[in-house]
């Protein structure tokens, strides 16, 4: 039973911390601004009470007066309890979600599953990883669907992306305000990870404005964002300044890379960049990390050197032939021969047949060719054929 915890354990380190993780920073963010709410709500309700109080101990005060005092007072009271009841759903919805993945994941590690609970489990993980990676791809409406499909939408963090997608529609469309929006009620996080992006979105806005030659314009913004800005990012408003020199068609290289388009793509994933690092997310989606992983495990120096669609070999498909193609080979103290027609390790009890052309394959899979075309076996790679007994035993020391 520790053994099976602690091999559960790394399990969740390995895959689902940000199952939890982003639920928790909800909770986190939630807790924050309603710590905000309740201390500026309540220094209304301390500022009424005190007017109230100062109003009843004037000897010269009319009776209207302290009663429209203490009416204010209990309006500010009603105020207060009005948002932290609001508060209080919110942090309610956020820690319903986090038990709900806690309970999730305690059903699994209590090992008291059957056979198919079990692999009904693991075939949830698969969808909650395959959703991320469609929504991190921008698949929304089929994220969504298989989700719903699968009933994990309590378990996936779908509004997270959604929220994100408003603020990639707006940049696509040259629209910053959702950015800055997002930029704002996130700003003390965004200062401690030092980001840069809410200051990039002011200096994308001041482009625009030169682009559409409003000059007075761009200086008035630039005097209101760039006035306090970081000593780091200096260099960067002294070449944009000096963008009012020059038109959008400018000749000069240094500026005129300035007012290309291509800025709002860098934008967009300088956004991404920073939603994920916000919510303690890797970059790429746990299922493509998991995928590039078993292909490095399976990866070997002959994979993808010759014709190989007879083997079942995940490295050499078409589909993930392209993923593997950067990743690293696999470590293997002890190499094994495959045969390319049955794609079994070729032994003692399947031993290695070479062709008179040369190429190499398991005695069982010859056999089970000659057995179908009366003796004749047909070279899978080079079409030639050959009687099965033309083919000689391989040795290897």
């Amino acid at each position: 039973a520790h053994v099976r915890c602690r091999n559960f354990m790394d399990e969740v380190r390995t895959f689902e911390h940000s199952t939890l993780k982003v639920p928790y920073e909800g909770l986190n963010k939630t807790f924050r601004g309603a710590q905000k709410v309740i201390d500026r709500e309540l220094s209304h309700v301390l500022s009424a009470a005190s007017e109230a109080t100062t109003s009843s101990k004037d000897s010269n005060a009319k009776v209207d007066d302290v009663v429209n005092a203490l009416d204010i007072a209990i309006q500010k009271l009603a105020s207060l309890k009005r948002k932290a009841d609001e508060c209080m759903d919110d942090e309610k919805v956020c820690v319903r979600c986090l038990r709900m993945r806690l309970d999730h994941l305690k059903s699994f590690a209590s090992g008291q599953l059957t056979k198919e609970a079990s692999v009904a489990w693991k075939k949830k993980r698969i969808d909650r990883m395959i959703v991320d990676h469609f929504l991190r791809s921008g698949l929304y409406n089929t994220a969504i669907a298989i989700a719903k499909n699968s009933e994990i939408e309590e378990l996936v963090d779908v509004e997270l992306f959604l929220v994100a997608q408003k603020v990639e529609a707006g940049l696509r469309n040259h629209d910053t305000q959702p950015c800055l929006t997002w930029c704002h009620e996130n700003r003390s996080k965004l200062k401690k990870l030092k980001s840069s992006l809410e200051f990039r979105v002011h200096l994308q806005n001041f482009i625009e404005l030169v682009r559409a030659e409003k000059r007075m314009e761009a200086i008035r913004y630039a005097r209101k964002f760039f006035s306090f800005a970081e000593e780091s990012h200096m260099k960067e408003v002294q070449v944009a300044m000096a963008l009012l020199a020059f038109r959008p068609g400018t000749s000069c290289k240094k500026y005129g890379r300035l007012f290309s388009d291509s800025r709002w793509t860098d934008l967009i994933k300088l956004f991404h960049q920073e939603n994920y690092a916000l919510h303690q997310l890797n970059g790429q989606s746990l299922l493509s990390v998991t995928l590039q992983a078993g292909l490095s495990s399976l990866k070997t120096s002959q994979c993808g050197k010759m014709d190989q669609s007879d083997l079942q070999c995940p490295v050499c498909s078409e589909p993930l032939s392209e993923l593997a193609r950067p990743l690293p080979y696999s470590h293997s103290a002890q190499s094994h021969l495959i045969c390319a027609i049955s794609g079994k390790v070729m032994d003692d009890n399947n031993p290695p047949m070479a062709l008179p052309n040369g190429y190499v394959y398991g005695e069982n899979a010859l056999k089970a060719l000659a057995a179908e075309n009366n003796g004749s076996v047909m070279c899978p790679r080079t079409n030639e054929i050959f009687q099965f007994s033309e083919a000689k035993k391989v040795f290897i020391l």
